[in-house]
């Protein structure tokens, strides 16, 4: 497939990865994999059913014991081939991101990046675990902490960001000797899995490592969840899912990542074309389908006014239409259920007391791409209160510094958020009393780097991806100890 070629149908991904082989799923259900701006075919698979996942998983085990004896050096320089792929496969990789989850190009290539820089960061985590060697309390004895891979891995995924928001545990499991199985959204299963699993074969994974199932999380969920093989679960979703994972297993370990209200914050000294370009953005970027996008936007009383004129004007101008448009900046709802659950939530704001400032009905062959909308209302209606997932702003007036903060708090999610200030250490003391996972400072609430602590606090998840927190979580810790002399033990034979 050339750059800047739209994927031809069926074009090589209608089978799913498991054990090296292309698997075609045993359940009796074909899947249509569509473009969500004009409904044009991509792909269709056979899905999965609960005796694919158990193979999925066997394969992984028996692969996974080989792969942890693996030099970490050889380890390493696998990231080093995926790059090359990476590098090569650009423009295809761009292109399904476009036309599978209806991404603009600039965000497309944008995730391509972050793919990218994932495997980056990796390449050194196989040389960077580290054990300890601890004295004794018992004369003679030595304690020595191995950090071991964790086994297998299972992963389940989103929609939105599909390449990273697998590739992010994918990378960091194997670089540690461990295999994965990963279930992709049913909307993206070739940029959420298929896409990844042929990059990493075509860069000389061994087969098993890394096993991608495609199939529905109501028929293969709690199988990929309670299968005795995995001993962690990671899953990035919505809080409810995630609640209903952490209760299935609860004797694994969990990285879970799951929804978001994102707060963001304006103080009365804030640059205000600077606070009012980031909310836009955080608020808009893919359509507002990110766990970090701005769902609220609250201004201090002092600039409310102009902050709500600023937002307004630029969201009027922003570009909807097809996504491979090189001017769109504002695309199609992935599906029409993610609609419907978006303009749900207008109407009940409306209902609620919102203004509604900025609206427009939805277009495009397909009829998803909903335009900007932009409300001003309290921090109880429904587009500020629960997480929108859709291209909606709401503005919420703050009178004080203080209440700015009891509106951010004021949610049972704790993703990201961020505060605008022109006096950065105000900014930094008012970050530090925010109850999330990350705050910020004088930025957009949509920031992903891998090498710090991705994630959340409250209903926003349990653990946190990227950088060193990432190895902990795909490692455990082993405790041998060696008894050099001769221990005098209470039920010894006397002489």
């Amino acid at each position: 497939m050339s750059d800047a070629q739209a994927p031809e149908p069926y074009g090589g991904f209608d089978t799913m990865s498991i054990g090296g082989r292309q698997w075609t799923g045993s359940s009796d259900t074909e899947y249509q994999d569509r473009n969500p701006y004009d409904d044009t075919p991509l792909t269709r698979i056979r899905l999965a059913d609960t005796d694919d996942v158990e193979s999925a998983y066997r394969a992984a085990a028996a692969a996974q014991k080989q792969w942890a004896a693996t030099p970490a050096v050889e380890r390493s320089a696998l990231f080093l081939r995926a790059l090359e792929v990476m590098d090569r496969r650009r423009g295809e990789i761009v292109e399904w991101l476009v036309h599978e989850i209806g991404g603009v190009r600039q965000r497309a290539e944008f995730e391509w990046s972050l793919v990218r820089a994932g495997m980056i960061e990796v390449i050194n985590h196989a040389t960077r675990v580290s054990g300890w060697i601890l004295p004794g309390v018992t004369p003679g004895k030595e304690n020595r902490v191995y950090r071991e891979p964790v086994g297998v891995v299972g992963a389940i995924t989103p929609w939105n960001f599909p390449m990273q928001l697998s590739h992010r545990t994918i990378a960091p499991a194997i670089a540690l000797g461990n295999a994965v199985v990963l279930k992709p959204a049913e909307d993206s299963p070739v940029t959420g899995g298929l896409l990844l699993a042929r990059i990493y074969e075509e860069a000389g994974l061994p087969p098993g490592v890394l096993n991608v199932v495609i199939g529905k999380g109501s028929r293969i969920g709690d199988a990929l969840v309670t299968s005795r093989v995995p001993s962690l679960i990671s899953f990035t979703g919505s809080t409810g899912v995630g609640s209903h994972i952490a209760a299935q297993s609860p004797l694994k370990n969990h990285a879970l990542e799951l929804g978001g209200n994102g707060p963001l914050v304006i103080l009365d000294d804030a640059d205000l074309d600077r606070a009012a370009d980031a909310a836009v953005f955080g608020s808009f970027y893919h359509q507002g389908q990110i766990c970090m996008s701005t769902n609220r936007i609250v201004a201090q009383a002092r600039v409310y006014d102009e902050i709500v004129d600023r937002v307004r004007e630029r969201a009027q101008d922003l570009r909807t239409g097809d996504p491979a448009g090189a001017d769109t900046q504002i695309g199609p709802i992935i599906n029409d259920s993610q609609l419907e659950h978006a303009r749900d939530l207008i109407t009940r704001a409306v209902g609620d007391g919102a203004e509604l400032l900025v609206s427009g009905d939805p277009s495009g062959p397909a009829g998803r791409v909903l335009p900007p909308h932009v409300l001003v209302g309290g921090n109880h209606v429904a587009t500020a209160a629960e997480e929108v997932f859709g291209p909606v702003a709401t503005i919420v007036r703050a009178e004080s510094e203080e209440e700015a903060l009891h509106i951010a708090n004021d949610t049972e999610y704790g993703l990201s958020s961020a505060v605008f200030t022109e006096d950065v250490e105000r900014g930094v003391n008012f970050a530090r009393r925010v109850h999330a996972g990350m705050t910020h400072v004088n930025d957009t609430t949509v920031n992903d780097e891998p090498n710090t602590a991705f994630g959340g606090e409250k209903d926003s998840g349990v653990g946190r991806f990227g950088g060193v927190w990432a190895i902990e979580d795909f490692t455990t810790d082993h405790w041998v100890s060696v008894q050099h002399t001769t221990r005098d033990l209470p039920f010894g034979v006397d002489e």
